[in-house]
């Protein structure tokens, strides 16, 4: 509605209250060490990580962090543990190449492709799936564009176009503009679905020509990835508001990562926040086997447990589901009985939506600290 009030997190920061608040993003080791983000001695492991995986933090993000090393630190800040090989871990952990009928285009289940438009993002994120092929500059190139919007037009059971990348929400309002109207002129095609960072890490980006852009689609839902209530601030939360007002349909995915929001009053407090801005829970991805982010696993038990105690202090209008991309490209599971089942401690199967059976296994156990959740009050 209209005029609608922005309500900020409880103890929120003003965007410009972090000593570290500029007016661009960071993109180098020498950047992040000049704002206290990383130390001086960390850099020849640091240039390292970069070179494997591209750097840039917004002036959003930057502005949100409160302490280095603090959950939004964690986030985006490069660290010397993502050169560690994890044992489990693969390149294209969720099977997008599997399932690729033309270049950019996943085609995972009968009714929904996903549509990577571009391969650039806002920010990098420590613990990204994709980060195999993220970073590459430039939009997905036309004649690849063409092939995937052939394929989509020739198979009439795709019903759903979910957008993602890299973020839709770094191509501009007009060819955003351009690529709905080719969507929306293939008569199957029912739903268009956004992924994005870009309302919570790049608020500004939400202006009047990238709203009008949206809702030039008739059935369009854009999910914001968020994973700590501290990313939050003033300026995404109004840039939500924006967007709420404006009729857009908004839910949110997070990823559950250790260290970050793996206590249940951490994700209590983020789901709440995200309620409160009109912003519906969507999806809890239990971490992916990306390399160079082990780290940031937690074991199944974990998860559920955090789950279980959720389900205990929330309304079921902030809780979402919490899923697992079964690796390989099998899909996505609800970490629920009958379809996850322990053979041993930290040894799973798991089953798929088509009934089929694949083993999974927990991070090692050692070195990983206790979680919050058992000290919570209720």
């Amino acid at each position: 509605m209209p005029g609608h009030r922005v309500l900020t997190p409880t103890g929120a920061r003003p965007d410009t209250a972090s000593p570290r608040a500029t007016a661009r993003a960071v993109t180098d080791v020498c950047g992040l060490i000049g704002l206290g983000l990383a130390a001086p001695d960390a850099a020849p492991a640091l240039e390292a990580v970069a070179r494997d995986f591209q750097i840039r933090v917004t002036p959003a993000m930057l502005a949100a962090i409160g302490t280095p090393g603090d959950p939004v630190a964690r986030q985006f800040v490069p660290s010397a543990a993502e050169l560690e090989a994890g044992a489990d871990t693969l390149p294209d952990p969720i099977g997008d190449l599997a399932h690729q009928p033309a270049p950019g285009l996943t085609h995972r289940y009968p009714d929904r492709v996903i549509l990577h438009v571009t391969r650039t993002c806002d920010v990098y994120c420590r613990f990204c799936f994709r980060r195999e092929v993220v970073g590459e500059s430039g939009p997905l190139p036309e004649a690849d564009l063409a092939a995937a919007l052939a394929y989509i037009r020739a198979t009439p059971a795709i019903r759903e176009v979910i957008l993602t990348g890299g973020d839709p929400l770094t191509l501009s309002p007009r060819r955003l503009r351009a690529l709905f109207a080719e969507i929306g002129a293939i008569g199957h095609v029912e739903v268009i679905r956004i992924h994005s960072r870009g309302p919570v890490v790049a608020p500004e980006r939400i202006d009047a020509a990238l709203i009008a852009a949206l809702r030039s689609v008739p059935v369009l839902y854009l999910v914001v990835h968020a994973n700590h209530a501290n990313e939050l601030t003033p300026a995404a939360c109004a840039a939500l508001a924006r967007l709420a007002d404006a009729g857009v349909p908004l839910l949110a995915q997070t990823v559950l990562l250790r260290g970050i929001n793996d206590s249940a009053g951490a994700l209590a407090d983020l789901f709440r926040a995200l309620v409160r801005q009109r912003v519906t829970p969507y999806y809890l991805h239990h971490c992916d086997l990306a390399q160079g982010a082990s780290h940031f696993r937690t074991t199944i038990a974990e998860g559920q447990q955090i789950m279980a105690e959720l389900r205990g202090r929330l309304s079921g209008l902030c809780l979402p589901a919490y899923v697992l991309d079964i690796p390989g490209g099998f899909g996505k599971v609800p970490m629920l009985p009958g379809y996850v089942t322990e053979t041993a401690t930290g040894q799973y199967i798991l089953r798929d939506h088509q009934g089929r059976q694949h083993a999974y296994r927990d991070p090692e156990r050692q070195g990983l600290r206790p979680l919050a959740w058992a000290s919570i009050a209720p």
